[in-house]
């Protein structure tokens, strides 16, 4: 287990006291009530209500019904094309070129780039190729079949002890003691990240991935000095890592690499951003999911019970329910046809991975968890193409090692107090899960 010691300022600690970028929405929001934007157009699925109250099933279930793809022409986030059926985005992802990912046209989330600001990180997931190639060579190492062979046998020591340690005859909140603490665990060991430090991670990460934040611009400051306190505790990190031996750790990796090691502050920042809310967001959702998804369809918990072995297929499924990020953003770089619509260059087009994941021409009865679907694994969670997450295969460990410890120790898990959902339009999950244990 890495527990490097750094010496970070006193700064990033903060974290301890501070609200979370949600909090501070929400409360900028309830200060300020007629600054809300307003959304008008009934496909304009860029509100956050929808997915914090869960109800934009039947808006995406209406737009599939009627069409692969959706123009909004007016939202707070601007005019945008909105990608809904499950073939339609993997066409759009299957034309890199066609429909960029570059941050220098506008990045991968619905956020319009700011004209006013010089605030722009630019990571590797947010490029196109050559330099795309080159970035996520660097790391994919990390995430090789033999990296997670390696590392299994510490995820599931690490997995069985968290919840060895949950109380028993009393509701707890499971996001923070299991969701959180595992992928800040994981990210702590992937960067070779100080121990104490880790739930940091989580800290930066909702700050970097709440698309909320750019409708409250009075909040700007706020971020970036969050991510410029980041940026300067992992630079420290760099520091250290330069002058040691190379290792196995993503800071290192990026150290060692020509396609890397040459990073100006921005893009250092950016592919660390990308690194966190990807490596955090995709595991830590999903375990939620995971528990909330089994107590609303008991029989689908009875079946993993009674029969570990469909645990693998299980993983896939509850991924596919789940969906932890709703959307990725492209934008085209030439004028195109596109499903009978004319594409003008420039325009935003959102790939809805939260829909395609709904699509019945894809997965009949999609709306309902089941462990044994055939098809699960075709999911688009981590996206499709080029920018396929390139973390899945740990994503996919230590969900498995999860519900196989969960298994092992004959847990059943019980929804029974708040369950709070994320209110954003790109990170989709929840804030609180209040469970209570028993055994099966």
């Amino acid at each position: 287990m890495a527990t490097q010691t750094a010496q970070p300022s006193a700064a990033p600690h903060q974290w301890r006291r501070s609200p979370t970028a949600y909090e501070m929405v929400e409360q900028h929001f309830a200060a300020h009530p007629d600054a809300y934007p307003q959304h008008t157009h009934p496909f304009d699925v860029s509100r956050s209500d929808i997915y914090y109250e869960d109800r934009w099933q039947p808006i995406f279930a209406e737009m599939r019904a009627k069409g692969p793809l959706h123009y909004v022409p007016e939202s707070p986030f601007g005019p945008y094309w909105n990608v809904v059926q499950h073939k339609a985005i993997q066409h759009v992802e299957s034309l890199p070129e066609l429909y960029s990912s570059s941050w220098e046209h506008g990045g991968i989330t619905i956020l319009d780039r700011r004209t006013d600001s010089d605030f722009e990180l630019p990571m590797f997931i947010a490029m196109d190729r050559p330099k795309h190639t080159g970035q996520r060579r660097t790391v994919a190492p990390a995430f090789t079949p033999g990296e997670m062979d390696r590392m299994e046998g510490d995820i599931r020591r690490r997995t069985r002890e968290t919840l060895a340690a949950l109380p028993r005859g009393e509701v707890f909140d499971w996001v923070d003691r299991v969701s959180i603490e595992l992928t800040t665990q994981m990210l702590a060991i992937l960067f070779g990240f100080p121990w104490e430090d880790r739930r940091l991670l989580t800290f930066w990460s909702d700050w970097a991935g709440d698309t909320e934040l750019a409708l409250a611009p009075e909040l700007d400051d706020i971020r970036q000095g969050i991510l410029y306190e980041m940026a300067a505790y992992f630079q420290q990190l760099w520091v250290q890592r330069s002058q040691q031996d190379p290792g196995p750790d993503l800071i290192s990796m990026m150290i060692h690499s020509p396609a890397m090691n040459q990073m100006d502050p921005k893009e250092f920042m950016g592919n660390l951003v990308l690194l966190i809310v990807g490596g955090n967001d995709t595991s830590r959702n999903t375990m939620s999911g995971i528990v909330h998804g089994f107590d609303r369809f008991p029989d689908q918990r009875k079946l993993f019970e009674d029969d570990p072995s469909l645990i693998p297929n299980a993983v896939q499924e509850c991924i596919r329910f789940q969906t932890p990020l709703s959307h990725m953003r492209r934008t085209a770089t030439q004028d195109s046809e596109l499903f009978g619509q004319h594409v003008a260059k420039g325009d935003k087009l959102v790939l809805w991975y939260l829909s395609a994941n709904r699509d019945e021409s894809v997965f009949p009865g999609a709306d309902r968890i089941d462990i044994t679907r055939e098809n699960a694994r075709r999911h688009l969670a981590f996206g499709y193409g080029i920018h396929r997450c390139v973390g899945a295969r740990l994503a996919e460990l230590q969900l498995r090692i999860l519900l196989e410890e969960m298994h092992a120790m004959r847990m059943r898990v019980h929804v029974a107090g708040d369950v709070e959902r994320v209110r954003a339009n790109f990170v989709h999950g929840f804030r609180k899960l209040e469970v209570e244990i028993t055994q099966f």
